[in-house]
C-alpha cells in the first residue's frame, strides 16, 4: 500500500476570500510570504462583496457604492502574488496546522506554518413557526441571488426581523425593480433606551449618515410595521401569509416570499474544530474566539480575522485582515521588522474608527428572546427535524448541554454541523435550565465541519508533487 504523501507546507494559508481574507492574503503576499488563499466560491468577495468580479448587476446604484468599493481589494489581491484557490471547501484544521480541503471533487491535505481564518459571518438563526416552509429564506440568501444572478422578488414579499442588512437589502431590491410589500420590524422597544447610552461614539462613526439615509429611503417606499411580536409563517405546503401581533392586535398579511433576518454572528465552526477557545458575548449574543490584539488564538499558529473574530462590518474586517498579516510576518520572520510599520499603525487606526459606535448598533438591533428562543413544535435543528419542545423535554430528563443533546436527539449532527441550530440549542438549554449560555457551552465541533464524501477522501493524491500541483492550480 502506498503511504499518503505529507502535505506541502506554505508559510501562510488564509481560509476565506471575503474582505478580511482578501486583505490578509494580499498583505501577506506583498510582504514576501508564501501565501495561499482557499475559498469555496468561484470568485473573491465573501458575502458582502460576493460576485464583485463577475456580478451581472452592472448598474452601480442598485447594489450601492459600498458594494463597488470591493473592486479595489479584489484587484489588490489579484496583483499581490497570493495563490487564490477557488472552489476549495475547507473541512478540517488540525492543531498541527494541517488543513483538509476539497478541490474539484477530490480531497487533499495542505500544510501551513501559519493559518489565518477569515471565515466571516453567518446569519443568526430565526426559529419561528413556519420558517422551514418553502418560500421562506434568509435575507442573506436573497441578497446572494441578487448579486450573483440579478434575481429579485416579483410576487407578494414580506421582510421580517431586525438589523442593518434588512434595510440594505430592501433598498437594493427596490433599486433593482423588485417588490417589497412590507417590513415587519421585530426590534424590541426597550432596545432604543439601552442603546442611547452609547449614542455619542456612534455619532462620530462613519455609519451614521449612511444608516439614516438608508432608513429614510426605504420608509418612503415600503410600509413598516414596528413592534412586531408572535411572528409566524403560515400556508398549505408553502408560505402563503404571515401572522403577527402589532399595536395590541393580531394581523395577517399575504406573502408568497418571506425574507427573515435578525443579525449576523461569527462563523466559528472551523476555529472550534481546531480547538480555539471561545467565549460568550452577551451583547452580540453569540460565541466569539478568544483573541489577542493581533488576532492570534490560543492555538499556536492560528489567527482569526474579520467578522469571524466578532461582528464589526466590512472595513473593520479589512483592517483586521491587514493586522493579522503583519502579525504573521513577525511570527514567521522575527527579524523582518523591529516595530509596527506605518501601514500597520494605519490599519489599527482604521479598526478603531470603524468599531466606534459598534456597541450602539449591537444594542439597538439586539434580537429579542422571543425570536431567538422558540417553543412548542417550532423546528430548531432543521437537518434532523428536532423541535423546541423535544429539546426542553430532554433538558427535563437531565440533559445539561448541546453535546449531550446530540446523543439524545442528534441535534447538530446533520450536514450543517450545527451552523443553523447551534446558538438556538445553547440558548434554549440555558433558558430551560435557568443558567447563562456560557454555563451551558457550545457544540464540540469535530472535522469534517462540512460534508465530504468517501470518494473525495479516496481520491486524495498520493504524492507530494500531486498535492502541490492541485494547490498551485
Amino acid at each position: 500500500m502506498t503511504a499518503l504523501a505529507p502535505a506541502p507546507s506554505h508559510e501562510v494559508v488564509v481560509v476565506g476570500a471575503g474582505p478580511a481574507g482578501m486583505a490578509a492574503a494580499a498583505t501577506c503576499a506583498r510582504l514576501g510570504l508564501d501565501t495561499v488563499l482557499l475559498d469555496e466560491q468561484p470568485g473573491p468577495g465573501g458575502q458582502i462583496w460576493r460576485g464583485i468580479t463577475a456580478t451581472p448587476v452592472r448598474r452601480g446604484t442598485i447594489l450601492g457604492s459600498d458594494y463597488w468599493d470591493g473592486a479595489r481589494p479584489a484587484d489588490d489581491l489579484a496583483a499581490s502574488g497570493a495563490r487564490h484557490v477557488r472552489g476549495a471547501t475547507v473541512w478540517s484544521l488540525s492543531r498541527d496546522l494541517e488543513i483538509g480541503v476539497t478541490v474539484g471533487g477530490a480531497a487533499r491535505p495542505v500544510g501551513a506554518r501559519h493559518v489565518i481564518l477569515a471565515t466571516g459571518a453567518l446569519e443568526r438563526p430565526f426559529p419561528v413557526p413556519g420558517w422551514t416552509l418553502p418560500g421562506v429564506m434568509t435575507a442573506g440568501a436573497a441578497q446572494i441571488l441578487l448579486k450573483t444572478s440579478g434575481l429579485v422578488p416579483d410576487g407578494p414579499t414580506v421582510m421580517a426581523g431586525t438589523g442593518p442588512l434588512l434595510w440594505l437589502l430592501a433598498s437594493q431590491i427596490l433599486a433593482a425593480g423588485g417588490r417589497v410589500d412590507a417590513i415587519l420590524d421585530t426590534t424590541p422597544k426597550g432596545n432604543r433606551a439601552r442603546a442611547a447610552r452609547h449614542l455619542w461614539p456612534f455619532l462620530r462613526s462613519p455609519y451614521l449618515t449612511k444608516g439614516l439615509a438608508l432608513l429614510l429611503a426605504v420608509r418612503r417606499r415600503v410600509p413598516v410595521v414596528a413592534g412586531v411580536t408572535d411572528l409566524r409563517i403560515e400556508g398549505d405546503g408553502r408560505a402563503e401569509r404571515v401572522a403577527f401581533r402589532a399595536g395590541g392586535r393580531a394581523r395577517t398579511m399575504p406573502a408568497g416570499l418571506v425574507l427573515l433576518h435578525q443579525g449576523v454572528v461569527p462563523n466559528t465552526n472551523l476555529a472550534m474544530a481546531a480547538g480555539v477557545s471561545h467565549r460568550w458575548d452577551d451583547e452580540q449574543l453569540c460565541w466569539v474566539p478568544v483573541l489577542d490584539a493581533d488576532g492570534r488564538t490560543d492555538v499556536p499558529g492560528v489567527a482569526v480575522a474579520g467578522d469571524g473574530a466578532g461582528i464589526g462590518g466590512v472595513w473593520a474586517a479589512v483592517a483586521r485582515g491587514r493586522i493579522a498579516a503583519f502579525a504573521a510576518l513577525r511570527a514567521l520572520r522575527p527579524t523582518a521588522s523591529v516595530g509596527p510599520s506605518e501601514e500597520e499603525v494605519a490599519a489599527r487606526t482604521d479598526l478603531a474608527r470603524h468599531m466606534a459606535g459598534r456597541r450602539f448598533v449591537d444594542l439597538l438591533y439586539r434580537p429579542g428572546a422571543e425570536t431567538r428562543i422558540p417553543s412548542g413544535d417550532t423546528v430548531v435543528c432543521r437537518c434532523e427535524e428536532v423541535t423546541a419542545a423535544a429539546i426542553v423535554e430532554a433538558v427535563g430528563q437531565g440533559v445539561q448541554g448541546p453535546n449531550q443533546m446530540k446523543a439524545f436527539l442528534r441535534c447538530g449532527m446533520g450536514p450543517c454541523q450545527g451552523r443553523l441550530c447551534g446558538l438556538t440549542v445553547t440558548e434554549l438549554v440555558a433558558d430551560a435550565r435557568g443558567v447563562p449560555p456560557d454555563a451551558v457551552g457550545h457544540y464540540r465541533i469535530r472535522p469534517p465541519v462540512k460534508p465530504v464524501t468517501v470518494a473525495e477522501i479516496a481520491a486524495m493524491p498520493q504524492t507530494e508533487a500531486a498535492v502541490k500541483a492541485v494547490v498551485r492550480g
